[in-house]
């Protein structure tokens, strides 16, 4: 019994000894890319997140510090692309287009894709949501 107590307080001692910092504390960054298009030109109103939050209630505070708006004529051939470095794009990538009042239905397209991969790829008549998080 007292050798394997002792065994298990080297093991303890041994696996609980910092490391110290350096570049392995930073994050893995992960290349995000939001694409949107629609089948028929129009102009869409597109939010999408371009910058990190540090954490959520940063975010919660003032969503739009982190989440632009604009507007941008896509269509066939001439989709709207936006890409940015993210440590956590599971939490936080996303990218919504709408057609907003009008009356319009131009079938809107959108994908994001984390490393070259397409996560999310969505279609709507009126407005889309490309996302992973799940909150």
């Amino acid at each position: 019994m007292g050798r394997a107590l002792a065994v298990s307080a080297a093991l303890v001692a041994a696996t609980s000894v910092a490391a110290p910092a350096g570049a392995d504390d930073d994050p893995v960054m992960h290349r995000v890319r939001y694409t949107v298009t629609a089948a028929s030109p129009t102009r869409a109103d597109i939010y999408y997140l371009d910058n990190e939050p540090p954490h959520f209630a940063a975010w919660s505070h003032n969503p739009y510090e982190w989440s632009p708006n604009i507007k941008a004529d896509v269509g066939p051939g001439k989709p709207w692309v936006f890409e940015l470095m993210l440590a956590n794009p599971d939490q936080w990538a996303w990218v919504t287009a709408s057609s907003g009042l009008s009356g319009a239905t131009p079938q809107f397209h959108c994908d994001l894709a984390v490393d070259g991969v397409v996560v999310a790829s969505k279609d709507g008549p009126k407005g889309v949501l490309c996302s992973i998080r799940h909150w």
